[in-house]
Order: C-alpha cells, then sequence, then structure tokens
C-alpha cells in the first residue's frame, strides 16, 4: 500500500503517454506549437510499463491514460492492453477529446478500458471550433456514439467559461442526460499557458443550471475529485472545483509525464525522473523514486484565491489536468 506522509492513500496513478494535441483550446495551450517535443525525448510504452507494474505492486487500483491527447500517440491500444493483462480488475480509464474515439473506441474496449471521460465544451458547431481552434464537434459527437456503442461507460467534461459557453450550460446537461453520460462542469484552472478567460466558479455553474432544474447535494466520495448533484429523476452530475483546498484532503493521486516525470501535485513543480530508472530496468531504483514523491507530495495545492494571485506555471498537456 502507498501511504503519503500526511496518511493518504495513494492508489491512483494518472500517465500522460503525450503531450502532443490535435486541439488547441483556448484554456489549456493555445498558442503552443504543433510539434515540440522530440519522440526520442518521450518515455516509449515498455518504458512506462515497468513503472505501471512497480505502482500496480504498490497498491495502486486505478489507472488513468491522459495527453495531451492520447489517441495521437499509436499504439495506444496496446499499452492498455499491457495494463489490462497484467492487472485485469484495475480500474482503467482515458481521458480524450474524442475526435479520434470513432477510430478506437472498439479496440480500446477489447484491449481492457474500461471507461472514458470525454471533452464536450459546447454543442454549437462555431462556438466549439472558437475554444477547440478547429472544426471539431462532428467527430466530437460521432465518437461519443462510437464509444456508447463499444459498451464504454462514458463521462462527459465541461469546462465552464463566463461569456462562452455559460449559456449552454443547461443543454449541454439535458444532452449528456439523454445519452445516460455523467457531465462534469470543470472550473476553469488558470496556467499560464491559456488564454486570456475568466471561468464560472462552482456557484455560479448551479446558480445557472437552477433556472431550470431542482436538485440536490450528494455526500462527496473520498475518492473523487467531483462534488456530486442529484436531479429528481436520479440522474447525476457533477462539479470539479479545485480552487477549494477540500479538493486536496483526500488526494489520491500520482502523475507520470511523457518524458518520464513523476509528479506528486497537479499544481506542484516537485517532480521527479524516472526515465533513467527505467530506461536501465532499474526496477528497485524506479521504486525507490516512488518512495520519494510519496515523502515529497504536498498537502495542498498552491492554486490560491487570495491576494497573492498564484498562478499554476505547469502546463496541464504535461501532466494530463
Amino acid at each position: 500500500m502507498l501511504i503519503d506522509k500526511f496518511g493518504r492513500t495513494i492508489d491512483y496513478l494518472r500517465i500522460s503517454v503525450t503531450q502532443r494535441c490535435n486541439f488547441r483550446c483556448r484554456y489549456c495551450m493555445p498558442a503552443t506549437p504543433f510539434n515540440w517535443v522530440p519522440r526520442e525525448n518521450i518515455l516509449s510504452f515498455e518504458e512506462m510499463f515497468l513503472f505501471v507494474k512497480v505502482a500496480i505492486d504498490g497498491g495502486v487500483k486505478k489507472i488513468r491514460i491522459t495527453g495531451g491527447e492520447p489517441l495521437v500517440r499509436k499504439g495506444i491500444e496496446d499499452f492498455i492492453k499491457m495494463i489490462a493483462d497484467y492487472a485485469p480488475g484495475i480500474d482503467l480509464a482515458l481521458t480524450t477529446n474524442g475526435y479520434y474515439l470513432k477510430n478506437y473506441a472498439r479496440a480500446l474496449k477489447n484491449a481492457g478500458l474500461k471507461r472514458i471521460n470525454m471533452s464536450l465544451d459546447s454543442l454549437r458547431p462555431e462556438r466549439a471550433k472558437f475554444i477547440a481552434q478547429r472544426g471539431v464537434l462532428y467527430n466530437v459527437l460521432e465518437g461519443l456514439d462510437a464509444a456508447l456503442e463499444a459498451g464504454l461507460k462514458v463521462k462527459l467534461n465541461t469546462v465552464a467559461l463566463k461569456g462562452i459557453n455559460d449559456d449552454e450550460l443547461i443543454y449541454l446537461l439535458e444532452f449528456a442526460r439523454e445519452k445516460d453520460c455523467q457531465i462534469r462542469f470543470i472550473e476553469f484552472m488558470e496556467n499560464t499557458h491559456a488564454g486570456d478567460l475568466t471561468g464560472l466558479k462552482s456557484n455560479e455553474i448551479l446558480d445557472i443550471l437552477r433556472r431550470k432544474f431542482i436538485f440536490t447535494a450528494l455526500p462527496k466520495s473520498q475518492s473523487s475529485p467531483a462534488s456530486l448533484y442529484a436531479l429528481g429523476d436520479g440522474y447525476t452530475f457533477g462539479i470539479i472545483d479545485p480552487h477549494k483546498h477540500d479538493f486536496c484532503e483526500s488526494c489520491n493521486r500520482i502523475r507520470l509525464s511523457a518524458e518520464g516525470l513523476l509528479i506528486p501535485c497537479l499544481y506542484f513543480e516537485d517532480a521527479l525522473s524516472i526515465k533513467k530508472a527505467v530506461k536501465e530496468g532499474d526496477i528497485a531504483a524506479a521504486a525507490e523514486i516512488l518512495a520519494k514523491i510519496l515523502a515529497n507530495k504536498p498537502e495542498k495545492n498552491r492554486w490560491q484565491t487570495d491576494a497573492s494571485n498564484e498562478i499554476s506555471s505547469r502546463a496541464f498537456y504535461e501532466t494530463g489536468g
């Protein structure tokens, strides 16, 4: 079992398999060049898998594959199969923008993937194009349908932006309910790589939804970053509000970047590299680095809402959000 110095059980590993993405979303990486990391700088899937085995043997029960956009990396279904074959009972999920999902959904399901989190920030083609900086909506919706047809469980993620998609939140919830997918509205995470945007806070999101819906708050799960709410018909939606420090109280996550950085917290810079260890096949060294990361994992993130207004300098496309 992996325990940090604050007594939290760390059983969730997020793996960013690539920094590359075919979108340039305004809240993430609007001005980042399309090709900026040499292929030789990233870990192979076999090298990542060496560390995955260390993590699973140590007590990790949930793994999420992220990016960038993970489906732009060739062989992703093979990597998923490696993990699923090693630990068939593990909760294995993937976060995607959905653009290529129609081509991969069945193969991902057959490889052992159980769940998908998929971005959907607008149901209006031109608005989706404005946010992603390319025409994406029809491909994304086709990907959603393909995932559901393949039997994957799907959650939809919407970044709530003031003056951009705040007038669609009700329609997005209705759409998700019709698709039998839980939707989670995410507070905009201020970072130095994003555009000049203003996000809605959780109370503002809830106020908008109350114009149409009556709902009640559910007890918060210790293993989920989302606060959940239930409509009268039992449908649940979520809000992810990392500005609150209780977001960190039950944090059970560590992250591995494509370049081999093991990261204890999304908003901290205190990462250590496992690249040398896994390239040399040194499992003991990788396990030692993991132990150091657990010892360094902070109690709370540095994302302040007070006068200091500290903004994360970490690129979310490196750590998977």
